[in-house]
């Protein structure tokens, strides 16, 4: 959906890595099962003019990727997009394989960037992306925040940057011969070499704007070192999970501006919301325990009177003596719906608070051409999170950032 009235104008929707399914005919059903469905409630609420094409954020594998690069395949999909009233300008190259019903945990980050697998994965998505926008529409890739946090993580971000050079020279390339611009967006999350804005901030300051990586670039795409760097800041930028960040416990709009201060592109904004616990107690625990799934991992941050301290999941953070947690206030990145409201007896709440500050920036300057929604945890989350159908549940939050964004009450 573009929304032409914000201060820079934007394209929304949903991300759908909600769906289960990897392989290309998977991703073909769910969009069949339920783009029809998200469609009807929108129109319905008069959200969505019935003549309106509806903007989509894909999630592919890297199995579906490659069936794209078959092209055969991307024409039977975009015919299958044209039908379904539809058009993709942003894609989730994110998880490699698998995403639904085993565990991923820290598997989700594998192939890293310093791995030819994420390079190659990640320009199958951009080609097809370039062959699916439309007209006078940037695309945007959000992908993995270089890798898992483990061992020499500085040596872990140095090591990332040829693999990252060559992603950057493909998306070069297929602007000069589409004209379609596309923005590789690194996403920040806990635990990982980019944990927050902060190591974002230090990534591109220290390593991707260094000099020695933009003479490696510019050797490689044969041009002078001013034009590597505008390679460099116009291909290679962030996407912001609101949800992360508030794990974090930054501040949504100091942290946006401080990267577009930078010169790094705001590629994609994730609309997203995480667990809140203001004061931890027992009742806190028993319902936090809920929503360890086993399937993903469910970082948290703990603020104390010592500052911040991470976890890399939920089951660490728990097992922690009880007197040592009392009162804190926990973070955890467990996505969960933006229309949630906890009852009032509730120990849990989500951090709507950080998605409704940076609503509110959205309204009032120009910050990110591209907002998703992504609630892909829909189908572990406790069972009073999701007492509606999933299409109902994606077109409803769509609907709640829509009446936000246009200032509706």
């Amino acid at each position: 959906m573009k929304l032409a009235h914000l201060p820079l104008p934007a394209h929304l929707s949903y991300c759908t890595n909600i769906h289960a399914g990897d392989s290309l005919a998977e991703i073909e059903a769910s969009l069949d099962d339920f783009l029809p469905a998200i469609r009807a409630h929108l129109e319905e609420w008069q959200a969505l003019p019935p003549d309106a094409p509806f903007g989509l954020g894909l999630r592919l594998s890297a199995l579906a990727a490659e069936s794209l690069m078959h092209e055969d395949a991307l024409r039977a999909f975009a015919a299958r997009l044209e039908s379904l009233h539809a058009y993709v300008f942003t894609i989730n190259a994110f998880p490699w394989g698998n995403f639904h019903q085993k565990p991923v945990k820290q598997s989700v980050y594998q192939p890293d960037w310093r791995s030819s697998q994420r390079a190659a994965y990640t320009i199958h998505c951009a080609r097809t992306l370039a062959a699916l926008l439309p007209p006078g529409v940037g695309g945007s890739i959000s992908t993995v925040p270089l890798g898992f946090a483990e061992g020499d993580c500085a040596a872990a971000m140095a090591d990332s940057l040829p693999q990252l050079r060559l992603a950057v020279l493909e998306l070069n390339r297929l602007m000069r011969e589409t004209g379609k611009e596309i923005v590789l967006a690194l996403e920040p999350e806990p635990a990982c070499l980019l944990e927050n804005t902060a190591d974002a901030l230090h990534f591109f300051q220290r390593y991707w704007f260094a000099e020695d990586n933009l003479a490696q670039l510019a050797r490689l795409a044969d041009c002078a070192l001013p034009k590597a760097l505008e390679l460099a800041r116009r291909h290679l930028g962030v996407c912001y999970d609101v949800c992360h960040g508030a794990v974090e416990f930054e501040d949504p709009c100091a942290t946006l501006a401080s990267l577009l201060d930078a010169s790094i592109r705001v590629a994609k904004i994730q609309l997203s919301c995480a667990l809140r616990v203001e004061a931890m107690d027992e009742r806190a625990a028993i319902q936090l325990r809920t929503f360890d799934d086993g399937i993903y991992l469910h970082q948290v941050v703990r603020r104390n009177a010592s500052g911040l301290q991470r976890h890399p999941d939920l089951p660490q953070a728990l097992s922690l003596p009880p007197d040592a947690i009392r009162r804190e206030s926990w973070r955890v990145h467990c996505h969960v719906p933006l229309f949630w409201q906890a009852p009032p007896e509730a120990a849990l709440a989500n951090t709507r608070d950080s998605l409704d500050a940076v609503l509110g920036l959205l309204r009032r300057q120009a910050v990110s051409p591209h907002l998703e929604v992504e609630t892909y945890t829909w189908d572990v989350l406790p069972p009073q999170l999701r007492a509606m159908p999933k299409a109902q549940a994606i077109a409803l939050e769509l609907h709640t950032v829509l009446k936000e964004l246009r200032h509706e009450r």
